[in-house]
């Protein structure tokens, strides 16, 4: 995967989630035309960079966390 195309599928992936309309990995990687490995990975780098990402197991969806005590709803 090119640096430009990895560059583009993270501005989505954050899109996404900014609107929290992931839902799980899977359907994600099928959205993105990625591996399910590779969202997992983006998300990871994601988190490096200091987006505070969480999986949102009652809406099926990666969110933004506000804080450590309140999901992004």
């Amino acid at each position: 995967m090119t640096r430009d195309r990895r560059r583009i599928i993270k501005e989505r992936l954050l899109r996404q989630i900014r609107m929290q309309t992931t839902g799980s990995p899977a359907d994600l990687a099928g959205l993105l035309g990625i591996h399910e490995r590779s969202v997992k990975r983006m998300v990871s780098e994601l988190r490096d960079e200091g987006y505070n990402i969480v999986f949102w197991h009652a809406g099926n969806s990666y969110v933004l966390r506000r804080d450590y005590n309140e999901v992004a709803v």
